[in-house]
């Protein structure tokens, strides 16, 4: 399998970008690389020195992982504009690195309805699970992958038919939001082309999603920036650090990207 260089002196820290909670699909193997699916494809990125190298050809690089990775953006800049104070100051500094994915807009929300109250090894067996029983093989150096299932594969499923993941509560809202998706109801390219407050309340209006999941969607999938997911680990985080109270309209267009900061800051750091 050939493999490209990506080219980019910006920050990007593999670790931090598969593993500050964003994507479930990445695995990091023996030789510190990360293998994984995304977009229908089975990758592998691994760093030499300060050479970053993905599986497949330019085309490959253009087509998918540019935009996969946010590569047109300048993260250098962007960690700069959220230090509003002290505290934001060390948490870009410490998540460093860390970028902001492109994911597939359906998968993405489909693993977020997954990830209520559940820990990120969980998330990631049941994601698998689900991969393994309904998604498509695919290949990369004689390995086995499988790909995401889409909304209208799933939308054709009953919730026992979910039983193998046991996901449990999880199983109707995942059928609920795969037919919606897959009936045009819920229109998720639409939605990316709106702002917050208008996608915010057409994914809350379908069971089983709340505000935090909801807020995932959108900074992960829908790339809409001003987005700021509040879950256990940035509760703590704003009690700490913002007693007083917190307004994320501080950070714009930025929030979501200062809010992957000080999650996993806070979470590091515990």
């Amino acid at each position: 399998m050939p493999e490209t260089q990506i080219l980019t002196e910006d920050d990007f820290d593999l670790k931090k970008i598969f593993e500050c909670g964003q994507c479930f699909r990445w695995n990091r193997e023996p030789d510190g690389s990360y293998t994984g699916v995304a977009l229908g494809r089975a990758a592998r990125i691994r760093r030499d020195g300060e050479k970053i190298f993905i599986s497949g050809d330019e085309r490959d690089l253009k087509t998918l992982w540019h935009g996969y990775f946010d590569l047109e953006r300048d993260y250098r800049t962007l960690r700069q504009a959220v230090c509003v104070d002290d505290y934001m100051r060390s948490a870009s500094d410490f998540g460093a690195g860390i970028r902001i994915l492109n994911q597939d807009r359906w998968e993405t929300l489909c693993s977020f309805i997954i990830s209520q109250c559940n820990n990120i090894p969980r998330i990631k067996k049941i994601v698998e699970t689900l991969c393994r029983e309904f998604g498509e093989e695919t290949y990369l150096e004689d390995r086995r992958f499988y790909t995401f299932p889409g909304a209208e594969r799933i939308a054709a499923l009953e919730p026992e038919d979910l039983a193998p993941l046991r996901c449990g509560y999880r199983a109707p809202y995942i059928i609920a939001t795969a037919r919606a998706v897959a009936s045009g109801e819920l229109d998720l390219e639409a939605l990316s082309k709106t702002d917050l407050a208008t996608a915010k309340k057409a994914l809350t209006a379908l069971p089983g999603i709340g505000e935090k999941v909801a807020n995932c969607v959108i900074l992960f999938s829908l790339r809409i920036g001003s987005a700021f997911p509040v879950d256990v680990w940035m509760k703590k985080a704003l009690a700490e650090h913002y007693p007083d109270g917190f307004d994320s309209a501080v950070f714009g267009e930025n929030a979501g990207l200062a809010q992957q900061y000080m999650f996993y800051y806070q979470r590091e750091s515990s």
